[in-house]
């Protein structure tokens, strides 16, 4: 017997939702944007990993991710008086390291879901997707679901705050164009928290409040354009762009493009840009493929919102 998960590549914070909202991608030339992880029977464990940046992960197998979370997933079921599995895993690494389009979130998804489906899905979503999130926050250095959930359950995700449900899904408009540009060059996660101020002002802080709400009537109203307008980073954009190279041209050229929105995914160095018409996301990423990527590992697709999220692959 064997499971293979797949969990697709997520934008977190999605510019005005600053650890609280993120959405999962799916490339409309069909191919799959993530990470994923095959579980099957072995007498011991043991892990193997291949795929376009397996070579950027940390050596040796206790060191990778997906044992923490074999060793995490085994603990659960020991401390809910469960049979632990004996299985071997493997990681296909198809997202790069400190990208900023939910890397880690998406070997960590797709290992717990495949565990939990190889073990008869023991764990409901929220308990798995607790797990998830104490597993990244080792990575990153704080607890957030701003990766993990949209990876997992799909769609575009708000965070609630509460242990259940740690996640509610938002509307999506099926009509909007995301383009995503991964530049080739790292940003930690770490660092990139490390360079914002440990404190706001007042009205940066109501002007936080203030779109994330507006934007949430929006989604829920079917008002793209009050959406839009309110898709802009008053936290960490102007502190962040510093670490990536061309950001504000980049900008500028989507806002020329008619681009309704444009920020950092994540941490960066990804970025994205969302456009209501094909021919100007065409454009943008045609523009951002020749001057917004560094080196040959940058890459950038045209995606509509994943809304399946994390899924069995065929083995």
């Amino acid at each position: 017997m064997s499971v293979k998960a797949f969990a697709p590549a997520s934008i977190g914070n999605v510019s005005l939702g600053f650890d609280l909202l993120g959405a999962a991608l799916a490339p409309l030339d069909g191919s799959l944007l993530g990470d994923w992880v095959d579980v099957r029977a072995s007498n011991s464990f043991e892990l193997s990993v291949d795929g376009r940046f397996a070579s950027r992960l940390p050596t040796g197998t206790q060191n990778n991710i997906v044992t923490k979370c074999y060793e995490f997933y085994q603990q659960a079921l020991i401390s809910h008086n469960k049979a632990p599995l004996s299985v071997a895993m493997h990681l296909h690494k198809a997202l790069p390291i400190g990208s900023g389009l939910g890397s880690s979130a998406s070997s960590i998804v797709a290992a717990f879901y495949a565990l939990n489906a190889y073990a008869g899905e023991p764990f409901d979503k929220d308990t798995l997707l607790l797990m998830m999130g104490e597993l990244e926050g080792q990575i990153s250095g704080s607890i957030h679901y701003d990766n993990v959930a949209p990876s997992y359950l799909g769609g575009m995700t708000l965070m609630t705050g509460l242990e259940r449900p740690v996640c509610s899904h938002l509307p999506v408009f099926d009509d909007w164009y995301w383009v995503a540009c991964y530049s080739g060059l790292s940003v930690s996660t770490a660092a990139a928290r490390n360079i914002l101020p440990r404190q706001y002002d007042l009205s940066t802080t109501l002007a936080f409040g203030r779109q994330l709400a507006v934007f949430v009537h929006a989604l829920h109203c079917g008002d793209r354009a009050l959406a839009a307008s309110t898709m802009n980073d008053v936290i960490a954009e102007q502190h962040r762009k510093t670490l990536l190279p061309n950001f504000d041209a980049a900008r500028d050229y989507a806002g020329q493009q008619a681009a309704l929105a444009f920020g950092i995914s994540g941490s960066g160095p990804t970025v994205f840009a969302v456009a209501d018409k094909y021919e100007n996301a065409q454009h943008i990423q045609t523009w951002l493929e020749e001057h917004y990527i560094q080196n040959e590992d940058g890459f950038s697709h045209i995606c509509k919102i994943d809304t399946a999220g994390t899924r069995i692959l065929p083995a």
